[in-house]
């Protein structure tokens, strides 16, 4: 009689616990140890909701541009007289979800398991998506408990942004694993991998929520932390479920036959359905562009900024709009007007067929002499949204202003990786165009990798080798200026030329469509490729 009554209080329990069950479009689950993969719906999803970083995104508004607020930093200043120092201190009081302390040796920690070789913790496999990502950052030090000095290789006004992708983890939780490693297993490398993976299976950071169940490419549950440091962000909901679900069609279906409340990127084709059957789909302009990227390399007939400015207003982006069924926003640039980097371009972004064709006469082509471009493009990928429908209106639309455009279809990682080789590669299959879409919320993600002598391949991706003397001084400009509205100010500088020069075709801005349950409550889209589930409710 009592283990009846106690099987049905559990019952009850748990047919009380508010559940989210999200269909992700990755093919696996991103990696929980602290540094996600799968590009940033791996940092949405298994970084942001798990852990802290020195330094925050805003994700509270879906009317505001998305900026950079305090984190498990309270504060940060630069140096005065040496610009590669910086002291942040740091929130007092918060602890790990394994209830060890953060302070400044954790930190100090977090920052060596990618850039110190010669720690026991160090992670190859995370260097990846966290260098990249901050790549002028070089050491950390400890200057008391909840004071850190980061140096940087140069003066760099971009660390505080950068440092969003650092998430910290727990090393005391860490050190346990490493402790329960056998002994047998004498290598360091190895000892530190296999430790790295017993942490994923159970992570401990300082985010308001705790992974606890991990099966690889199937699902990933994570459980409420209800003492999280923020009143704001103690969550509501008691478990998150992910699930990957690559395929938009399965992704649409598991939806619609309430398998889960949640699902990214719907098939455009499915979205007056998804909407009928009562489902809420959120969209909001994204900092992320969908272009073509254009080679300067000889030969190229982009060389030609009449060509450049002709491709441009050759492309009627209401009508890709409504081929996307609305799924897209219209850019102006890298950014859009009103944004602090905005500038105020004298290069006009829009649609018109005359002028195009007017500058494409006056730089030598015709109907019977068209410039022949190569667009590089992929079947499928993150943050490709809808690639070949795209890709083919494209060809067409130019075809008006006397462009004959070829399209070369790669696999998607090949194409991501030639990202990198750059336009004189083999690899670029003779491509004078990329089409790899990007995120635009830091200023080095959004223009300096593009833009810089410094970037070319294969340090970065300035994939079409654009850049001269003014650029350099222009980013230049920008990252040595450490008070935050001059920064904004030499960004807009910087962002009004990139559009006056036209190393892009901007086609379209992702709105980042997701479509949910009408139980789920709290919703904020912002205008990130970002969203936070902590404030999120459950009917």
């Amino acid at each position: 009689m009592g283990l009846g009554l106690s099987t049905a209080l559990v019952t009850a329990a748990l047919a009380q616990e508010k559940v989210l069950r999200i269909g992700m479009t990755a093919a696996d689950i991103p990696r929980t140890h602290g540094q996600p993969d799968q590009g940033f719906e791996g940092n949405r999803f298994t970084g942001i909701p798990m852990y802290d970083a020195l330094t925050h995104w805003d994700l509270s508004s879906a009317e505001k541009a998305s900026v950079v607020i305090p984190g498990l930093a309270t504060e940060w200043t630069v140096d005065a007289a040496d610009k590669t120092k910086w002291t942040f201190k740091l929130r007092p009081g918060v602890k790990f979800q394994d209830g060890s302390d953060f302070n400044a040796a954790a930190v100090v920690w977090n920052v060596d398991k990618v850039l110190n070789k010669e720690a026991a913790h160090f992670a190859p496999d995370q260097i990846g998506v966290t260098v990249s990502r901050m790549p002028t950052l070089k050491t950390a030090k400890a200057i008391d408990p909840l004071t850190v000095e980061l140096t940087t290789s140069e003066p760099d006004a971009f660390l505080p942004i950068n440092l969003t992708n650092l998430f910290i983890v727990s090393p005391t939780h860490w050190a346990a694993k490493l402790a329960a490693v056998p002994a047998s297993v004498t290598d360091p490398a190895e000892r530190a991998k296999q430790a790295w993976a017993a942490f994923s299976a159970d992570p401990s950071g300082t985010g308001p929520f705790k992974g606890v169940k991990l099966s690889p490419r199937e699902r990933f549950e994570m459980v409420a932390n209800k003492a999280y440091w923020d009143p704001k962000r103690v969550p509501k909901i008691d478990r998150i479920v992910l699930l990957p679900l690559p395929e938009a069609n399965a992704r649409t279906a598991a939806l619609l036959s309430g398998q889960v409340d949640w699902i990214e990127s719907p098939s455009p084709d499915a979205v007056p359905q998804i909407k009928q059957r009562g489902f809420s789909v959120y969209t909001n302009a994204q900092p992320h562009v969908w272009p073509w990227q254009l080679s300067f390399v000889e030969g190229s007939p982009w060389i030609d900024k009449r060509v450049r400015h002709a491709a441009n207003l050759c492309v009627n982006r209401e009508e890709l709009k409504t081929l996307l069924g609305g799924l897209m926003e219209i850019p102006k640039g890298t950014v859009p007007p009103g944004h602090p980097w905005w500038g105020n371009p004298k290069f006009d972004i829009k649609y018109d067929l005359a002028a195009a064709k007017k500058l494409m006469t006056e730089a030598g082509y015709s109907a019977a002499k068209p410039a022949k471009v190569k667009v590089l493009t992929s079947a499928s990928g993150s943050g490709q949204m809808q690639p070949l429908p795209m890709n083919e209106f494209m060809q067409q639309a130019l075809k008006d202003c006397f462009f004959d455009v070829a399209l070369e279809v790669g696999e998607w990682n090949a194409v991501f990786t030639n990202w990198r080789e750059g336009a004189k590669h083999a690899n670029a299959r003779g491509a004078n165009a990329t089409n790899v879409t990007f995120a635009a919320m830091d200023p080095f993600f959004a223009m300096v990798r593009f833009t810089s002598t410094k970037t070319f391949p294969p340090v970065s991706n300035n994939w079409g080798y654009f850049g001269n003397d003014e650029f350099d001084k222009l980013i230049a400009d920008a990252r040595t200026t450490f008070e935050g509205t001059a920064r904004d100010a030499a960004l807009a500088k910087l962002h009004a030329r990139i559009v006056e020069e036209a190393p892009f075709v901007w086609v379209a801005h992702d709105v980042g469509p997701r479509a949910m349950s009408a139980k789920v409550k709290g919703v904020v889209q912002p205008k990130s490729w970002f969203i936070d589930l902590a404030p999120m409710s459950m009917e």
